[in-house]
Protein backbone atom coordinates (compact mmCIF):
# COMPACT_ATOMS: atom_id res chain seq x y z
CA UNK A 1 0.00 0.00 0.00
CA UNK A 2 0.99 3.67 -0.31
CA UNK A 3 2.75 5.24 2.67
CA UNK A 4 5.23 7.81 3.86
CA UNK A 5 7.61 5.57 5.77
CA UNK A 6 10.77 5.54 7.84
CA UNK A 7 13.21 3.09 6.24
CA UNK A 8 16.53 3.82 7.97
CA UNK A 9 18.57 6.63 9.48
CA UNK A 10 18.18 9.64 7.18
CA UNK A 11 15.85 7.73 4.85
CA UNK A 12 12.21 8.78 4.96
CA UNK A 13 10.38 8.50 1.65
CA UNK A 14 7.12 7.69 -0.08
CA UNK A 15 6.54 4.09 -1.13
CA UNK A 16 3.80 2.17 -2.93
CA UNK A 17 4.91 -1.13 -1.44
CA UNK A 18 4.49 -1.03 2.33
CA UNK A 19 3.04 -4.33 3.57
CA UNK A 20 -0.73 -4.24 4.11
CA UNK A 21 -1.75 -4.46 7.80
CA UNK A 22 -3.54 -7.61 8.96
CA UNK A 23 -5.62 -8.36 12.04
CA UNK A 24 -3.59 -10.68 14.29
CA UNK A 25 -5.49 -10.52 17.59
CA UNK A 26 -9.30 -10.67 17.80
CA UNK A 27 -9.76 -7.19 19.33
CA UNK A 28 -8.03 -5.38 16.46
CA UNK A 29 -9.55 -3.41 13.62
CA UNK A 30 -8.37 -1.98 10.31
CA UNK A 31 -8.69 1.75 9.69
CA UNK A 32 -8.68 3.55 6.40
CA UNK A 33 -6.84 6.79 7.17
CA UNK A 34 -8.59 10.05 6.35
CA UNK A 35 -6.00 12.46 7.77
CA UNK A 36 -2.77 12.22 9.72
CA UNK A 37 -1.01 15.26 11.16
CA UNK A 38 2.74 15.82 11.17
CA UNK A 39 4.19 16.38 14.65
CA UNK A 40 7.45 17.86 15.89
CA UNK A 41 8.45 14.35 16.91
CA UNK A 42 8.36 13.35 13.22
CA UNK A 43 10.65 16.26 12.36
CA UNK A 44 13.19 15.25 14.99
CA UNK A 45 13.23 11.70 13.61
CA UNK A 46 14.20 13.15 10.21
CA UNK A 47 16.82 15.57 11.57
CA UNK A 48 18.33 13.62 14.47
CA UNK A 49 16.88 10.11 14.24
CA UNK A 50 16.51 7.38 14.89
CA UNK A 51 15.28 8.54 18.29
CA UNK A 52 12.24 6.34 18.84
CA UNK A 53 12.43 4.32 15.63
CA UNK A 54 14.74 1.29 15.89
CA UNK A 55 18.27 1.41 14.51
CA UNK A 56 18.92 -0.11 11.08
CA UNK A 57 18.49 -3.88 11.29
CA UNK A 58 17.08 -3.79 14.82
CA UNK A 59 13.54 -3.96 16.22
CA UNK A 60 11.46 -1.94 18.65
CA UNK A 61 11.98 -3.34 22.15
CA UNK A 62 8.30 -3.00 23.08
CA UNK A 63 6.71 -4.58 20.00
CA UNK A 64 9.53 -6.39 18.25
CA UNK A 65 8.60 -4.50 15.05
CA UNK A 66 11.30 -3.61 12.56
CA UNK A 67 11.58 -1.22 9.63
CA UNK A 68 10.18 0.11 7.40
CA UNK A 69 7.22 1.62 9.23
CA UNK A 70 4.65 4.19 8.18
CA UNK A 71 5.08 7.38 10.18
CA UNK A 72 2.36 9.43 11.82
CA UNK A 73 0.48 9.36 15.12
CA UNK A 74 -2.12 12.18 14.82
CA UNK A 75 -4.69 9.90 13.23
CA UNK A 76 -8.31 10.18 12.10
CA UNK A 77 -9.75 7.27 10.15
CA UNK A 78 -12.73 5.13 9.21
CA UNK A 79 -13.22 1.54 10.36
CA UNK A 80 -13.17 -0.83 7.36
CA UNK A 81 -12.69 -4.22 9.07
CA UNK A 82 -13.11 -5.54 12.62
CA UNK A 83 -11.82 -8.58 14.48
CA UNK A 84 -14.21 -11.15 16.00
CA UNK A 85 -13.93 -9.76 19.54
CA UNK A 86 -14.31 -6.06 18.72
CA UNK A 87 -17.32 -4.82 20.68
CA UNK A 88 -17.21 -1.01 20.56
CA UNK A 89 -17.03 -0.33 16.83
CA UNK A 90 -18.58 -1.30 13.53
CA UNK A 91 -17.52 -0.85 9.94
CA UNK A 92 -18.07 2.76 8.88
CA UNK A 93 -17.42 4.34 12.28
CA UNK A 94 -15.22 7.42 12.36
CA UNK A 95 -12.48 7.21 14.98
CA UNK A 96 -9.34 8.85 16.31
CA UNK A 97 -6.40 6.94 17.74
CA UNK A 98 -4.62 7.18 21.07
CA UNK A 99 -1.16 6.22 19.80
CA UNK A 100 0.86 5.41 22.91
CA UNK A 101 2.22 1.88 23.09
CA UNK A 102 2.64 0.51 26.63
CA UNK A 103 2.87 -2.68 28.70
CA UNK A 104 -0.89 -3.05 28.15
CA UNK A 105 -0.30 -3.71 24.44
CA UNK A 106 2.36 -6.39 24.60
CA UNK A 107 -0.15 -9.22 24.12
CA UNK A 108 -0.48 -8.06 20.50
CA UNK A 109 3.19 -8.70 19.77
CA UNK A 110 4.30 -12.26 20.55
CA UNK A 111 7.79 -11.47 19.21
CA UNK A 112 8.31 -8.67 21.72
CA UNK A 113 11.27 -9.30 24.05
CA UNK A 114 9.02 -8.00 26.85
CA UNK A 115 5.94 -10.08 26.05
CA UNK A 116 6.20 -12.32 29.12
CA UNK A 117 7.66 -9.79 31.55
CA UNK A 118 5.58 -8.19 34.34
CA UNK A 119 4.04 -4.80 33.68
CA UNK A 120 6.06 -1.80 34.81
CA UNK A 121 5.04 -0.12 38.08
CA UNK A 122 3.39 2.81 36.27
CA UNK A 123 1.11 0.54 34.24
CA UNK A 124 0.30 -1.55 37.32
CA UNK A 125 -0.91 1.66 38.99
CA UNK A 126 -2.95 2.66 35.94
CA UNK A 127 -0.61 5.45 34.87
CA UNK A 128 0.16 3.97 31.48
CA UNK A 129 0.86 7.41 29.97
CA UNK A 130 4.20 7.28 31.82
CA UNK A 131 4.90 3.60 31.11
CA UNK A 132 8.58 2.68 31.54
CA UNK A 133 8.48 1.19 28.03
CA UNK A 134 6.41 4.00 26.49
CA UNK A 135 6.49 4.33 22.72
CA UNK A 136 4.39 5.80 19.94
CA UNK A 137 2.50 4.12 17.15
CA UNK A 138 3.81 5.63 13.93
CA UNK A 139 7.04 6.39 15.72
CA UNK A 140 8.74 3.04 16.21
CA UNK A 141 6.21 0.78 17.94
CA UNK A 142 4.32 -0.10 14.75
CA UNK A 143 3.24 1.50 11.49
CA UNK A 144 1.09 4.59 11.91
CA UNK A 145 -1.26 6.86 10.03
CA UNK A 146 0.82 8.13 7.09
CA UNK A 147 -0.45 5.18 5.09
CA UNK A 148 -3.64 4.09 3.37
CA UNK A 149 -4.53 1.73 6.21
CA UNK A 150 -3.38 0.68 9.66
CA UNK A 151 -4.21 -2.00 12.23
CA UNK A 152 -4.85 -1.10 15.89
CA UNK A 153 -6.61 -2.64 18.89
CA UNK A 154 -9.97 -1.17 19.80
CA UNK A 155 -8.84 0.07 23.23
CA UNK A 156 -6.81 2.73 21.39
CA UNK A 157 -9.75 4.02 19.35
CA UNK A 158 -12.39 6.63 20.16
CA UNK A 159 -15.51 7.21 18.12
CA UNK A 160 -16.19 10.71 16.83
CA UNK A 161 -19.58 11.94 15.60
CA UNK A 162 -20.27 11.57 11.89
CA UNK A 163 -20.92 15.31 11.66
CA UNK A 164 -17.40 16.15 12.89
CA UNK A 165 -15.15 17.00 9.93
CA UNK A 166 -12.33 14.47 9.82
CA UNK A 167 -9.65 17.11 9.40
CA UNK A 168 -10.75 18.61 12.71
CA UNK A 169 -10.82 15.11 14.22
CA UNK A 170 -7.12 14.79 13.33
CA UNK A 171 -6.44 17.61 15.81
CA UNK A 172 -7.90 15.67 18.74
CA UNK A 173 -4.66 13.83 19.54
CA UNK A 174 -2.48 16.94 19.93
CA UNK A 175 -5.28 18.71 21.82
CA UNK A 176 -5.39 15.69 24.17
CA UNK A 177 -1.73 16.39 25.02
CA UNK A 178 -2.76 19.80 26.28
CA UNK A 179 -5.98 18.54 27.87
CA UNK A 180 -3.88 16.22 30.02
CA UNK A 181 -1.57 19.09 31.04
CA UNK A 182 -4.58 21.09 32.21
CA UNK A 183 -5.72 18.13 34.31
CA UNK A 184 -2.21 17.80 35.77
CA UNK A 185 -2.36 21.50 36.72
CA UNK A 186 -5.65 20.90 38.58
CA UNK A 187 -7.02 23.87 36.69
CA UNK A 188 -9.90 25.75 38.28
CA UNK A 189 -12.15 27.89 36.15
CA UNK A 190 -11.55 31.60 36.63
CA UNK A 191 -7.80 31.31 37.00
CA UNK A 192 -5.46 33.50 34.97
CA UNK A 193 -3.31 31.68 32.41
CA UNK A 194 -0.05 32.24 30.56
CA UNK A 195 0.81 29.95 27.64
CA UNK A 196 4.47 30.09 26.66
CA UNK A 197 4.95 29.19 23.00
CA UNK A 198 2.41 29.64 20.22
CA UNK A 199 3.36 26.64 18.12
CA UNK A 200 1.06 23.65 17.54
CA UNK A 201 0.95 22.44 21.15
CA UNK A 202 0.75 26.00 22.48
CA UNK A 203 -2.30 26.66 20.30
CA UNK A 204 -3.74 23.28 21.29
CA UNK A 205 -3.32 24.40 24.90
CA UNK A 206 -5.29 27.52 24.03
CA UNK A 207 -8.10 25.35 22.61
CA UNK A 208 -8.02 22.96 25.56
CA UNK A 209 -8.23 25.86 28.01
CA UNK A 210 -11.24 27.21 26.13
CA UNK A 211 -12.72 23.73 26.45
CA UNK A 212 -12.34 24.12 30.21
CA UNK A 213 -14.19 27.43 30.22
CA UNK A 214 -11.13 29.69 30.28
CA UNK A 215 -11.28 32.83 28.14
CA UNK A 216 -8.61 35.10 29.69
CA UNK A 217 -5.41 33.66 28.19
CA UNK A 218 -2.08 35.29 27.36
CA UNK A 219 0.16 33.62 24.77
CA UNK A 220 3.85 34.57 24.73
CA UNK A 221 5.30 33.87 21.26
CA UNK A 222 8.16 35.53 19.31
CA UNK A 223 6.87 34.75 15.78
CA UNK A 224 4.48 37.39 14.44
CA UNK A 225 2.48 34.95 12.30
CA UNK A 226 1.83 32.71 15.29
CA UNK A 227 0.89 35.65 17.53
CA UNK A 228 -1.63 36.81 14.94
CA UNK A 229 -3.07 33.31 14.76
CA UNK A 230 -3.33 33.08 18.56
CA UNK A 231 -5.19 36.40 18.55
CA UNK A 232 -7.64 35.14 15.91
CA UNK A 233 -8.20 32.14 18.16
CA UNK A 234 -9.10 34.37 21.10
CA UNK A 235 -5.89 35.02 23.07
CA UNK A 236 -4.04 38.15 24.13
CA UNK A 237 -0.43 37.93 22.95
CA UNK A 238 3.01 39.10 24.00
CA UNK A 239 6.22 39.30 21.94
CA UNK A 240 9.22 38.13 24.04
CA UNK A 241 11.76 38.71 21.26
CA UNK A 242 12.27 42.39 22.06
CA UNK A 243 13.63 42.03 25.61
CA UNK A 244 15.75 39.86 27.87
CA UNK A 245 14.23 37.26 30.18
CA UNK A 246 14.13 39.53 33.23
CA UNK A 247 12.29 42.28 31.35
CA UNK A 248 9.88 39.77 29.79
CA UNK A 249 8.99 38.46 33.25
CA UNK A 250 8.31 42.00 34.46
CA UNK A 251 6.17 42.82 31.41
CA UNK A 252 4.19 39.59 31.56
CA UNK A 253 3.44 40.00 35.26
CA UNK A 254 2.14 43.51 34.53
CA UNK A 255 -0.45 42.00 32.20
CA UNK A 256 -2.26 40.73 35.29
CA UNK A 257 -4.15 43.27 37.40
CA UNK A 258 -1.96 44.12 40.38
CA UNK A 259 1.13 42.55 38.80
CA UNK A 260 0.85 39.51 41.06
CA UNK A 261 1.42 36.95 38.31
CA UNK A 262 -0.59 34.13 36.78
CA UNK A 263 -2.40 31.29 38.48
CA UNK A 264 -1.26 28.83 35.80
CA UNK A 265 1.58 28.77 33.29
CA UNK A 266 2.01 26.16 30.55
CA UNK A 267 5.50 26.01 29.01
CA UNK A 268 5.40 24.55 25.51
CA UNK A 269 8.85 25.81 24.46
CA UNK A 270 11.26 24.04 26.79
CA UNK A 271 14.28 26.35 27.11
CA UNK A 272 16.14 27.54 30.22
CA UNK A 273 14.66 31.00 29.61
CA UNK A 274 11.07 29.78 29.37
CA UNK A 275 11.49 27.58 32.45
CA UNK A 276 12.60 30.63 34.44
CA UNK A 277 9.79 32.70 32.95
CA UNK A 278 7.19 30.06 33.80
CA UNK A 279 8.16 29.95 37.48
CA UNK A 280 8.76 33.67 37.96
CA UNK A 281 5.48 34.62 36.27
CA UNK A 282 3.44 32.58 38.77
CA UNK A 283 1.50 34.14 41.58
CA UNK A 284 1.67 32.76 45.12
CA UNK A 285 0.78 29.04 45.09
CA UNK A 286 0.50 29.13 41.31
CA UNK A 287 1.20 26.08 39.14
CA UNK A 288 3.56 25.84 36.18
CA UNK A 289 3.41 22.79 33.90
CA UNK A 290 6.16 21.77 31.51
CA UNK A 291 4.49 20.41 28.38
CA UNK A 292 7.58 20.67 26.16
CA UNK A 293 9.77 17.69 25.30
CA UNK A 294 13.31 18.51 26.42
CA UNK A 295 16.37 16.58 25.18
CA UNK A 296 16.59 13.63 27.62
CA UNK A 297 19.96 14.60 29.11
CA UNK A 298 19.49 18.37 29.14
CA UNK A 299 20.46 20.04 32.44
CA UNK A 300 19.58 23.58 33.53
CA UNK A 301 20.24 25.77 36.54
CA UNK A 302 17.36 25.84 38.98
CA UNK A 303 16.83 27.60 42.31
CA UNK A 304 14.60 25.56 44.66
CA UNK A 305 13.73 28.76 46.54
CA UNK A 306 12.09 30.11 43.38
CA UNK A 307 9.22 27.75 44.13
CA UNK A 308 9.63 27.29 47.88
CA UNK A 309 9.36 30.89 49.01
CA UNK A 310 5.82 31.31 47.61
CA UNK A 311 4.79 27.63 47.64
CA UNK A 312 4.64 27.47 43.88
CA UNK A 313 4.28 24.17 42.03
CA UNK A 314 6.40 23.18 39.02
CA UNK A 315 5.51 19.88 37.40
CA UNK A 316 5.46 18.03 34.09
CA UNK A 317 2.83 16.48 31.87
CA UNK A 318 3.36 13.42 29.66
CA UNK A 319 1.14 12.25 26.81
CA UNK A 320 -2.51 11.51 27.63
CA UNK A 321 -4.99 8.92 28.82
CA UNK A 322 -8.32 7.71 27.47
CA UNK A 323 -10.05 10.31 29.65
CA UNK A 324 -8.25 13.11 27.84
CA UNK A 325 -9.43 11.87 24.43
CA UNK A 326 -12.95 11.48 25.75
CA UNK A 327 -12.79 14.96 27.29
CA UNK A 328 -11.67 16.61 24.05
CA UNK A 329 -14.31 14.82 21.96
CA UNK A 330 -17.01 15.81 24.48
CA UNK A 331 -15.81 19.44 24.45
CA UNK A 332 -16.15 19.54 20.65
CA UNK A 333 -19.62 17.94 20.81
CA UNK A 334 -20.79 20.49 23.39
CA UNK A 335 -19.31 23.42 21.50
CA UNK A 336 -16.85 24.24 24.28
CA UNK A 337 -14.11 23.97 21.67
CA UNK A 338 -15.19 25.76 18.51
CA UNK A 339 -14.51 23.76 15.33
CA UNK A 340 -14.07 26.90 13.25
CA UNK A 341 -11.52 28.29 15.71
CA UNK A 342 -9.70 24.94 15.77
CA UNK A 343 -9.55 24.93 11.97
CA UNK A 344 -7.27 27.98 12.09
CA UNK A 345 -4.48 25.60 13.10
CA UNK A 346 -4.56 23.70 9.80
CA UNK A 347 -2.09 25.34 7.43
CA UNK A 348 -2.48 22.87 4.55
CA UNK A 349 -3.46 19.35 3.51
CA UNK A 350 -0.87 17.38 1.57
CA UNK A 351 -1.02 14.01 -0.26
CA UNK A 352 1.36 11.44 1.20
CA UNK A 353 3.27 11.31 -2.10
CA UNK A 354 4.51 14.83 -1.27
CA UNK A 355 4.74 14.28 2.48
CA UNK A 356 8.51 14.62 2.79
CA UNK A 357 8.98 17.75 0.67
CA UNK A 358 5.68 19.57 1.29
CA UNK A 359 5.13 18.61 4.94
CA UNK A 360 8.22 17.48 6.88
CA UNK A 361 10.76 19.70 5.08
CA UNK A 362 8.29 22.59 4.90
CA UNK A 363 7.81 22.48 8.67
CA UNK A 364 11.57 22.36 9.19
CA UNK A 365 12.41 25.24 6.84
CA UNK A 366 9.29 27.40 7.36
CA UNK A 367 8.52 26.66 10.99
CA UNK A 368 7.25 30.12 11.84
CA UNK A 369 4.82 30.24 8.90
CA UNK A 370 3.25 26.82 9.40
CA UNK A 371 1.28 25.24 12.23
CA UNK A 372 -0.38 21.94 11.38
CA UNK A 373 0.05 20.07 8.11
CA UNK A 374 -2.24 17.12 7.48
CA UNK A 375 -1.37 14.25 5.17
CA UNK A 376 -4.24 12.72 3.18
CA UNK A 377 -3.38 9.08 2.40
CA UNK A 378 -6.71 8.38 0.71
CA UNK A 379 -7.32 11.78 -0.87
CA UNK A 380 -10.27 12.64 1.38
CA UNK A 381 -11.22 16.29 1.34
CA UNK A 382 -9.81 19.21 -0.60
CA UNK A 383 -6.04 19.29 -0.96
CA UNK A 384 -3.97 22.43 -0.87
CA UNK A 385 -0.28 23.23 -0.58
Amino acid sequence: MRALAYFAKGDIHFTKDLVEPKISTPDELILEINYCGICGTDLHEYIDGPIFFPEDGETNELSGSGLPQAMGHEIAGTVVKIGPKVTKFKVGDHVVVQPNGTCKDRYRWPHSPHVNKPWCSACKKGHYNVCSNLGLIGNGVQSGGCAERMCINESHCFKVPKDMPMDIAALIQPIAVSWHAIKVARFKRGGSVLVIGGGPIGLCTLLALQGHGCSDIVVSEPAKVRRELAERMGATTYDPSQHNTEKNIQNLRKMILGGDGFDYVFDNSGTPETLETAIECLTVRGTAVNVAMWPPHKRVEFSPMAVTKEEKIYTGSMCYTQFDFEGVIDAFERGLIDKDIARHMITAKVPIEDGLEDAILRLITHKEQTIKLLLTPNLHGELDS
